[in-house]
This record gives structure tokens, sequence and C-alpha cells, in this order.
């Protein structure tokens, strides 16, 4: 990012005094602004969700084949039950050779070490752990999904430019440059996303990123545990012979003569990698690219973030949840077709019989995970306040500590100028909006009041006679689109040096010209801390030309620590407030209101 001042400051500006001592004025302005908010509702109605957006359905996954050729995945189904039969002749094959066999002779598979005999067992917080990981990851991979369907493609470069993506499940972009990121998102059926319904990412980040606490909780007790009882031999190799033993393994699997099973001692060479890899490779690499994504973390920490863009870490985030889906897949079918009864006992009983026991536990268990899937979405569209609320609860500490990381300039320059920066949002449509764009925003004012000293009135010509601020940052969607452009305009350091807000001040609320999804004035409430920040500025140029209409004109709301649904744009009027619940739902903004959202949303 980088910043540039100009030599004026807050107080070479000569106001019109008037206005500016006329607080009745002001006052009656910030009353009407009031007068158009909206609150949301407290229920979910399909057919008037976001707007009545209509419910749109996108096209099987796509991953792109060099420059402008695109691989259809549903082919991969016919491929693998190819591929399958192949492996098995492969497999048969390769166990006629008197060299293939004796290899498996001197590697049958398992390494059982005096060790691994003295640890044998599985304990039984193993098992309730084993149990807790499965019932948390259907919510997580399923809000997952849900989330990703507000923007169904991947890219490996930092910019978002439609037609870069290397993987989608929707159509080319429209050729409408007007098309917006909202517009571009896809419905999921009711029972695979979560909540299932089109653009509910709020409540779907409300579920995923909630329950992914838990599952960290949950994973770090894991290697506590692990390490503090022994069972960390089972799953991470401690001799080079794992890799034979583990090709010996795959063998025998693909002849479908498979290797004596000795779960109970010891895994054998290929399991002990998967699951080697499962816990100490992809948990943390999940836990690693989701960070990556968060706008607060990656301005801050721009080192990493340079290689570890949030683009990139949402393209490995995707790969890291298709490696769970193929172990879960491949586990479970192992489970079943290698001896049902005792794994079972294994898994959910802690004992190494052929009893019932374990099937009888497995079957309650299933009963549990298939009544909450049900449950999930039904809940969620009765209960929406009480899946913010819990979410918020959950993952609220965490955002709180990362949004008081203030980002330094200096991580873009121009050269990082995205080719294509997206629009989003609802426009203005209003006769007041419609007269000030007709005349060049001549007679703009923008009103800044509330709970501030000196109150104003500050037209364009205003604005920029303050000090110059200019700064090249990344936005970062909360729908998950990126784009880096070059803003200007003035530090929102410098209106608060302006209007010298009071003690009691602890937000400072935003309002736009346009109107949210539902009507409505759209808005979003920012801590007054976060006004000083060294990136948060009121931007009235964008790449060197003034803010265009789909971007904001005349002014739009700059603070690199947050997503872009807080980033307001056609800013109308700014209040300085001591509460969120002063104003319109009480939420903290309009998507927060009416769609779910979280008033702190840095990752």
């Amino acid at each position: 990012m980088t910043e540039q001042l100009s030599d004026g400051d807050a107080g070479s500006i000569e106001l019109d005094h008037q206005t500016s001592r006329d607080r009745g004025r002001l006052d009656d302005e910030v009353r009407e602004i009031h007068d158009q908010l909206t609150v949301g509702e407290d229920v979910i109605e399909i057919g008037s969700w976001a707007g009545s957006i209509p419910q749109a359905y996108g096209t099987a996954p796509h991953v792109r084949v060099g420059r402008d050729r695109w691989f259809n995945l549903l082919w991969l189904i016919p491929m693998s039950l190819v591929a399958l039969v192949l492996s098995v002749a492969l497999g048969k094959a390769l166990r006629d050779i008197p060299a293939v066999e004796a290899f498996i002779t001197r590697h049958p598979g398992t390494i059982i070490t005096p060790s691994a005999q003295e640890h044998a067992g599985f304990p039984v917080w193993l098992n309730a752990q084993h149990f807790l990981n499965l019932f948390l990851m259907t919510f997580i991979i399923r809000a997952g999904w849900q989330i990703l369907a507000d923007h169904p493609r991947l890219y490996w470069t930092r910019h978002s430019t439609p037609g870069k993506e290397w993987f989608r499940f929707q159509k080319p972009v429209h050729t409408d440059r007007m098309w917006t990121a909202k517009q571009d998102s896809i419905t999921l059926p009711r029972h695979i996303g979560l909540p299932g319904i089109r653009h509910s990412i709020g409540l779907a980040r409300w579920w995923h990123l909630g329950v992914d606490v838990l599952w960290l909780a949950n994973g770090i007790l894991f290697y506590i545990l692990l390490f503090s009882t022994g069972q960390w031999r089972r799953i991470i190799p401690t001799t080079w012979e794992v890799f034979p033993n583990a090709i010996s393994t795959m063998i025998q699997y693909m002849s479908l003569n498979w290797p004596a099973e000795h779960g109970w001692v010891a895994y054998n060479g290929l399991q002990l990698i998967t699951y080697f890899i499962t816990v100490f490779v992809a948990a943390p690499a999940a836990l690693l690219s989701g960070l990556g994504m968060s706008p607060a973390l990656s301005t801050r920490f721009r080192r990493v973030s340079m290689v570890l863009s949030i683009q990139v870490a949402r393209s490995l985030h995707f790969l890291v949840m298709c490696w769970f889906l193929f172990f879960i897949v491949s586990h479970v079918t192992m489970v079943f077709t290698t001896g049902l009864v005792v794994n079972l006992n294994h898994m959910f009983a802690a004992r190494d019989t052929k009893s019932w026991v374990g099937m009888a536990i497995f079957l309650i268990a299933m009963t549990a995970v298939t009544a909450a899937w049900f449950a999930a979405s039904p809940f969620t569209l009765r209960h929406p306040r009480v899946v913010q609320r819990v979410g918020f609860a959950l993952i609220g500490p965490f955002q709180r500590l990362f949004e008081h990381l203030d980002s330094s300039p200096g991580e873009y320059s121009d050269k990082d100028l995205s080719p294509y920066f997206w629009h989003n949002g609802r426009v203005p449509d209003s006769v007041e909006y419609q007269l000030l764009q007709r005349e060049g925003f001549e007679d703009y004012r923008l009103v800044v009041d509330g709970l501030v000293e000196s109150p104003v009135g500050l037209g364009l010509a205003d604005l920029h006679a303050l000090a110059h601020h200019e700064q090249t940052t990344q936005h970062f969607c909360i729908q998950g689109w990126s784009g880096v452009a070059k803003w200007g305009g003035v530090s929102m350091q410098t209106i608060l040096d302006l209007v010298h807000p009071l003690p009691e001040a602890e937000w400072v609320v935003f309002y736009s010209f346009g109107e949210g999804s539902d009507g409505g004035l759209y808005y979003d409430a920012h801590p007054i801390d976060q006004m000083s920040y060294e990136l948060t500025m009121l931007a009235y140029d964008m790449n060197g030309e003034p803010l265009s209409f789909g971007h904001g004109a005349p002014l739009r709301l700059r603070n690199e620590v947050q997503l872009g649904f807080k980033q307001v744009k056609w800013i109308k009027g700014i209040e300085f407030v001591h509460d969120l619940s002063e104003v319109g739902g009480g939420f903290g903004g309009y998507n927060e209101d009416h769609e779910f959202f979280g008033y702190r949303q840095s990752i």
C-alpha cells in the first residue's frame, strides 16, 4: 500500500461558517436520514430474501485447461470408474510377477513394533473426538460450499478478473460491465448448502467460522492428548520403511487381495501416510489458508500476503476441502469393506471384538448427525438472529483481536492495480441523487454530525481543499472476490481533526444515497478507533480518476481492515454515535440488520 499526503491540513479549509454554525439544520438532515432507515426481519421469508433475489443455479464444476478451454468435472465420474477397473487389472497383473510378490512378502504393509503393541487399542477420548470431529465437519463443509457459491470462481492471481479463474461452477461473467458480484452468486440445494438459499453468505459465515472455533478447540485438545498418551505413534511415521509398505499396501488393495488388518495395534503404511497428511498437513493448511483470507491480517502481514494472497488462499482452502472430502469418502469406504463390525467397535466402542456394541453406537451417532444435517437449514431460516448471535459469541473475541491490528502503507504500487474491479451493491436511483449526478455533484454536501464539537457540511470543493490522502490497497469482498485500486481523497483522521468527536462517541456511521436490497437507506457503522488508522479514508478518486457511478461517486469509504460491504459507497452523511442501538435495526449496518452479517468482519 502506498500513501501520500499534501502540504495542507484540516485547518487550512475555509468552510461556509453559517453552515457550520447551523447545528439545528444539520441535526434535521440527520433526522431525515434516520427516517429513511429500515429494520430487518427476524425470520427469513425465502420469497422476499435479499430483495427478492431469484434462485439461480450455476453449471457443473469446470476446471480451466490451457488458456481458454474448460473441462467439465462431471466427466471424472465415468473416468474414475474406468480407472478403478484398470487399477484392479493392473494390481492383479503385478501380483503375478515374482519380484512384486517377493516385495510384498518383505513389506507386508504394517510395521508392528514393540511400542505399537504396548500402546495397542483406541482410548475412549479418541472415540469421542472422532465423532465430534465428524459432527463439526458436516457444518463446516456445508457452510463452506454456501460461501463459495456467493462467488463461484477461484483464481491463482491476486485479482478476480473474469475469464482468468482456474475453477468455476457458474457461467462466464455477463458482458454488462455493471454485472454485480451479487448477481453472479448461485443457489445451492437446501440440504447441501447451509442455509441453502442464494446470497445467504452472512449466515453461512457464522456457521463456518463459529463451528471452526469449536473444531480448532477440539483439534488442540486432540494434539495434547495425542502426544501425552503415546497415540501419536499411530499416525506419525518413525521410519522410512513406511513408504515401501505403503506401496505394498496399495498393490494389495488394487489386486483385491487385501493386506491383513492390524488396526487395533498399528495402521498400515498407506493409512499412516494418509492420517499424517490429514492431521498434520491438511488441518493446519485449512487454518492458515483461512486466515489468509482475512483483510486485517493480510494488510498487517504484507510479506505473507504477497505470496498467500486472498485468491491463492481461497484456492488452497478449496483444495484442502477437497482433500478432506477425499479422505472421508476413502475412509468410510475402507471401514465398510475391510470388516465393518470390528472397525466400528474400534472407532465407536474402544474394543477389539466382533460384538454389535460398536454398530449400535454408530447408528445412534449417525442418527444424531443426520438429524442435525436436516435440521440446520430450517432452524437457520426460522432463527437467523440466534445463528448471528451464537456465531458472533464464538468468533467475535478473535475478530476483536484482529481488527485492532492497524495496517501500514507500502504493499502495493501502480503495477499491482487490478484490470477489473467488480461492481456490487444496489445503485442509488433517488431523485435527490440523480439531480446531484446530473449537475456533476456541484451541489453535493457531506453532512458530518452527531457527537462532535463542530458539525460541518462539506462540498466536494471543501473536501478537495483538505489535506490530500492517497493509498493503493486491496479490496476484500465478503463474497470472496478481491481487487487492488489506488484511492485518492481525505484521511478520516483529517475529518476527526475537523469536527472533534466528543469523548462519548464510540461509533462512526456512514450513510449512503443508495438503498439496501430490501429498501431503506444503506448504512454501516465502524469503531471510532479505526478512523485514526493510516488506511481509513474518504475516497473521491479511483486509479487517478474521479469515482465512477458504479464505484461510489461522489464519495466512498475505505477502511482496509474491514470487508467490502462495510466500505459504504455514495456517501451522503456521517454521524458519530455512542451505541449501535441508536441506528437502524441496532446491529451495526444494513447488511447486519437485514442479512445477518456481523459488524465485526475482520476475518
